[in-house]
């Protein structure tokens, strides 16, 4: 593996894992009142792009990582639109 793949693996990583203290804070809590519908769908939005890049460019890291990613914010999304809803 040579620099710029362990370099792009770090920050994948890093980038990826940040989203799991506001997922499982959405998950205890069920309350996303401060969360932004508008920067977490455009956000969602921009990782969902970043997966087409990484197949059009066949960069596995780019693809796994921003995969992963869009799974996390698709869960936060969940419970923002939950609780916009009014689901229960």
């Amino acid at each position: 593996m040579d620099l710029v793949t362990v370099v792009g693996g770090i920050a994948a990583f890093c980038t990826t894992v940040s989203y799991f203290p506001q997922l499982r804070k959405c998950w205890q809590t069920g309350h996303t009142g401060d969360l932004s519908l508008w920067m977490f769908s455009v956000l969602a939005t921009g990782v969902a792009l970043w997966v087409v890049y990484g197949v059009l460019k066949a960069d596995v890291v780019i693809i796994a990582a921003n995969a992963v990613s869009l799974g996390l914010l698709l869960g936060i999304l969940f419970f923002k639109m939950r609780e916009v809803a009014g689901w229960s």
